[in-house]
């Protein structure tokens, strides 16, 4: 039997950090998949922009204004969700930072900030999400992690951190609702061609991460995209708790 073309066709998918990168590519991807989407972001423009393209493929679309370091925002974006889209049933937590840099002669906003998106910008929006899940008996949230998750190096100690504590929350809350159906997944992408590494406020980190890029051929955001799509798209009784992908000619 031939799989469905549209697999998640009927169902609502929201999508933090989608104006742009990965977040942008995987509202395209879940939309194509047949699902209504919610894309949440801070950047309006960008957002308008995508959501005018996915409205144009015949997709159902609803615009969040959404900062997850804001907490009320946060439970406002998934309430807006189910009432103008008629549920929840994918969270897919990509809104981040990646402000690399070395520990010592650190700038400690960096580090605020990292934690702010990257933990509890996913704690926040699965706290919003989850409830409603586990009363509906399914659901699927996927936090996109890194191999920065799973690997720490020089030079990126507290991007490792908030990694390595997204890795944790979601593998102590798969253990709490696996048993009533509700999916907890990771995905980690290796090196990825978005804006992440504009951010670095370091000047040698960003430049040395920068050269990095140009060793390998990095992953494109659709990439990872359709990595979530597998993920969200398997049968009920399937579930993929952690996905990593890295380029191929990655290392480490």
């Amino acid at each position: 039997m031939s799989e469905p073309t549209r697999p998640l066709q009927g169902k609502v998918a929201l999508v933090t950090g989608a104006s742009s990168g990965i977040g942008a590519a995987t509202a395209e991807v879940l939309a194509a998949a047949g699902a209504a989407v919610a894309i949440g972001a801070r950047r309006k423009d960008r957002l308008a922009e995508l959501a005018g393209r996915l409205r144009a493929d015949g997709a159902t679309v609803l615009e969040l204004d959404l900062d997850v370091t804001d907490e009320q925002a946060c439970a406002d974006a998934v309430a807006r969700t189910r009432a103008e889209l008629g549920g929840l049933d994918v969270l897919v937590n990509n809104a981040g930072v990646m402000l690399l840099g070395t520990i010592v002669g650190a700038d400690p906003e960096d580090w605020r900030r990292m934690l702010s998106t990257n933990v509890l910008g996913v704690m926040y929006m699965t706290h919003a999400a989850i409830e409603g899940m586990v009363e509906q008996g399914a659901g699927d949230i996927v936090n996109i992690s890194s191999v920065a998750g799973r690997t720490a190096r020089k030079g990126a100690g507290a991007y490792n951190a908030s990694k390595w504590a997204v890795n944790a929350f979601s593998e102590s809350l798969r253990q709490e609702v696996t048993g009533r159906g509700v999916r907890i997944s990771l995905v980690e992408p290796g090196a990825v061609a978005t804006e992440l590494t504009d951010h670095i406020t370091q000047p040698e980190a960003k430049a040395a991460s920068k050269k990095a890029a140009t060793m390998i051929t990095p992953l494109q955001a659709d990439d990872v995209a359709r990595a979530i799509l597998y993920v969200v798209s398997q049968p009920p009784y399937v579930a993929v708790n952690e996905l990593l992908v890295r380029p191929t000619d990655q290392e480490r």
